[in-house]
């Protein structure tokens, strides 16, 4: 197993777009009632306006600057940056066969060729390129099958890569642009795998990488392979080289977008990319409601690689709070994670003991679904639904100033 790896919005970024509609449907793994968010209401209420043009700031809203001066309060024009890789991860999720009845279940519905446009992204101006598997490396024992009636299901689609081919498009992102995008958990045995909580070493690979530790079960999910699935670093290794020399004379971003697992497969890719490619362009990771993925030496080396990652999070999100634990070095204040006053030396070493003492990683854009109208509150469900992070995103303003009365639509169909 190898791994290298109410207020109203600015008005000097006031942006305007036309033909508004942000995606109606929801992601298929939970039981969302679009109703909750009041969705109709707020396409009465919308603001109509044009996508705006990034040009030569595209670095900027790529994080060259861990996004300075962007977050609080929210730029519009990267709230529909985020809004529209937001969009690549729900067509993951439309794309995905979730019927445990069906021929072909947990395989992707569509064809290359037809992914966006049967998914609502066919004004995107992007190709896809490469389905995307994972493999579980669990393996259960056979009277499983017999005490439990899910499908077992080793290797499963779990999203794909897509290059922005619109000239348009490209003119306006400034670049060319490489979008990975991945979905949350959706099989029996990607569940188990996200139980495997404990920590474990990174492969070294580069300086310093020596004591990187990632949770067990997404290592997993991202290294492992059968005879007849490759891995999912050997798919984005083999996709990525075949890009990056396709345009090499060029400007050339990597985006990484993905939801809960997603976004913790995100950060792996992201670092294996970074490590394994000299040349490798800008690559930026856009996670939406991402568990803990390493411990602060990972976090560390994944900053020294020059990735940059925004890490959406509801505050009302549980997913964002696990695994693990973020135990500071010294019984003093931290910037980072959770800080309870109290923890001594003795107790950061049982819990390191236990390898559970992770890192938050990235800037951080918190919004929270108490602060909207239109979410039912308390349902751990819909607190972590990809849907709702769109929604609270599209709403927010500052953290003073949380959810605006009037609202933005974003089209990307």
């Amino acid at each position: 197993m190898t791994l290298c790896i109410r207020a109203t919005p600015q008005p000097q970024t006031s942006t305007c777009i036309s033909n508004p509609t942000l995606s109606n449907t929801t992601t298929p793994s939970l039981a969302f009632n679009k109703s909750q968010i009041g969705w109709d209401g707020l396409k009465n209420e919308s603001q109509q306006c044009n996508s705006p043009k990034l040009g030569h700031r595209w670095r900027q809203y790529q994080g060259i600057n861990n996004w300075e001066g962007l977050l609080d309060p929210l730029d519009n024009n990267l709230r529909m940056e985020i809004l529209r890789y937001g969009q690549f991860v729900e067509s993951a999720y439309r794309a995905f066969d979730f019927d445990t009845n069906s021929p072909t279940y947990a395989t992707c519905l569509y064809k290359k060729a037809s992914l966006l446009a049967r998914t609502g992204m066919s004004k995107s101006g992007y190709r896809v390129t490469r389905n995307l598997h994972a493999t579980c490396g669990v393996q259960l024992p056979s009277w499983v099958s017999s005490v439990s009636q899910l499908p077992r299901v080793q290797s499963s689609w779990i999203g794909y890569v897509a290059v922005c081919e619109d000239k348009e498009e490209i003119a306006r992102l400034g670049r060319r642009d490489v979008v990975i995008a991945l979905r949350g958990t959706a099989t029996s045995l990607e569940w188990l795998e996200n139980l495997r909580v404990t920590l474990t070493k990174l492969p070294a690979c580069g300086s310093g990488s020596q004591d990187c530790m990632v949770e067990n079960g997404f290592l997993s999910l991202y290294v492992s392979k059968t005879g007849t699935c490759p891995s999912l670093q050997d798919m984005l290794r083999q996709e990525l080289a075949t890009l990056i020399q396709a345009y090499a004379h060029e400007p050339l971003s990597i985006t990484i977008t993905g939801h809960s697992l997603g976004a913790a497969l995100a950060l792996l890719s992201a670092y294996d990319i970074t490590t394994a490619f000299k040349n490798a362009p800008m690559v930026t990771v856009l996670s939406f409601a991402g568990p803990r993925v390493g411990n602060d030496k990972f976090r560390s080396q994944l900053e020294n690689t020059g990735t940059r990652i925004l890490r959406i999070v509801n505050s009302d999100d549980v997913i964002t709070k696990v695994p693990g634990l973020v135990v500071p070095d010294h019984d003093v204040p931290c910037n980072r994670g959770v800080y309870v006053a109290g923890f001594h030396t003795w107790f950061r070493r049982l819990v390191q003991d236990m390898q559970l003492v992770y890192a938050d990683i990235g800037q951080e854009l918190r919004v929270s679904s108490r602060e909207s109208p239109y979410l039912k509150k308390g349902d751990v469900a819909t607190c972590h639904d990809l849907k709702t992070y769109l929604h609270l995103v599209h709403g927010f303003v500052s953290s003073s100033s949380p959810y605006m009365t009037k609202t933005l639509q974003y089209p990307w169909s």
